[in-house]
């Protein structure tokens, strides 16, 4: 967002106007921002517009095999799965007799009553709490009659079965202040008090705002002398992202229906704070350039405030529309089986750009 050239020269000008010896005590800088919290209610209603490509990706609740290639299934972390069938979609809808059904997974035969995977009567797998570990090539092995007086026929169908979780969404921020000399401790008094009416504006929406960077440095200025200025770079996010997922213990946890209703409460709470947060940045251009009185020495600069939404992949998870798309939005486990048990590490990057040290690992 850059500033317009009248935003500019009114910098120029409450700078000069500083630098002959305009200036409010500190003290007024908190009175100053305050009354921003005051006027920053929240607007009646917001205009939604949603990040460019997403999109909700929704699971089947039962998923059918192949008998010429792997199907690949995705279990949010946590979760109950959907029912991985032991049947190809023609089989599905044919008559079976005497089917039997057997399971194997990266750990071996899977038992019908098992704590976490399940086989029904019917031969599906289910997981109610699907782990990372988890993650790997599940093998069915069937066999059936399609007539009586036929003979046994065997069929093996391979399921490629992946943890995956919702993105850590969330809105960087970087503006910039007029400050007092770098090292002055009223920079760092300023900075404790503007987090703190920021975490204010927010708080009621669920939202957590965290300080990423902040530094001083003496600026020159175009036709001026140096000035200093503190630069902030802070992120908005909802804390149910934080929180992480929550182990599913009923029906209602369906990876489909969670996905339908918990991604787009969190991205919208996150524009509502956005929101708010632009609202608090334009008011304070408003009242000051207002102001009768000199300006404060620390005071918000016209037109520095930058906004990127940003929907990275925790460690070890990541994006690959090519790998894997049916589930273009998702972040999903790196590596099936290189999770280690042991000391609960796995791949710790993965080939997506939007993934935390975007390093291919797949």
């Amino acid at each position: 967002m850059e500033a317009s050239a009248p935003g500019r020269r009114r910098r120029r000008g409450w700078r000069r106007a500083r630098g002959a010896g305009c200036a409010l005590s500190w003290a007024a800088v908190g009175l100053v921002l305050s009354a921003f919290v005051a006027r920053a209610s929240p607007p009646v209603g917001y205009f939604i517009r949603f990040p460019r490509g997403f999109r909700l990706t929704q699971e089947t609740v039962k998923i059918v095999g192949s008998s010429s290639f792997p199907v690949k299934v995705y279990v949010m972390l946590h979760q109950k799965s959907p029912h991985v069938l032991c049947v190809t979609p023609r089989l599905r809808n044919s008559e079976m007799i005497d089917p039997s059904f057997q399971w194997h997974g990266p750990k071996g035969r899977i038992i019908s009553e098992n704590s976490t995977a399940q086989v029904t009567s019917t031969g599906s797998l289910v997981f109610q709490n699907f782990e990372e570990g988890m993650s790997g090539v599940y093998t069915c092995f069937l066999e059936y009659k399609p007539t009586v007086e036929e003979i046994v026929k065997n069929i093996q169908l391979k399921y490629l079965i992946y943890a995956y979780r919702e993105p850590h969404y969330y809105y960087q921020f970087t503006a910039r202040y007029h400050a007092a000399p770098c090292n002055s401790i009223y920079n760092i008094s300023f900075e404790k008090k503007l987090l703190q009416i920021l975490s204010k504006l927010v708080l009621d929406l669920s939202c957590e705002v965290s300080l990423l960077k902040s530094e001083c440095h003496r600026v020159k200025m175009q036709r001026a002398g140096l000035q200093n200025e503190l630069f902030f770079t802070f992120s908005v996010s909802s804390l149910d992202t934080e929180k992480g997922p929550k182990p599913c213990v009923d029906h209602n946890c369906e990876s489909s229906k969670r996905l339908s209703k918990v991604q787009p409460r969190i991205i919208i709470t996150s524009i509502k704070a956005k929101n708010l947060i632009e609202r608090f940045f334009n008011q304070q251009v408003e009242v000051l350039g207002r102001r009768s009185e000199p300006l404060p020495e620390i005071y918000y600069i016209e037109g520095t405030l930058q906004m990127v939404w940003i929907n990275r992949c925790f460690p070890g998870y990541g994006m690959n529309t090519l790998k894997h798309p049916r589930c273009p939005e998702c972040c999903v486990i790196c590596s099936p089986g290189s999770y280690n048990p042991r000391d609960g590490t796995h791949c710790l990057q993965c080939n997506s750009s939007l993934a935390f040290g975007a390093k291919a690992c797949l």
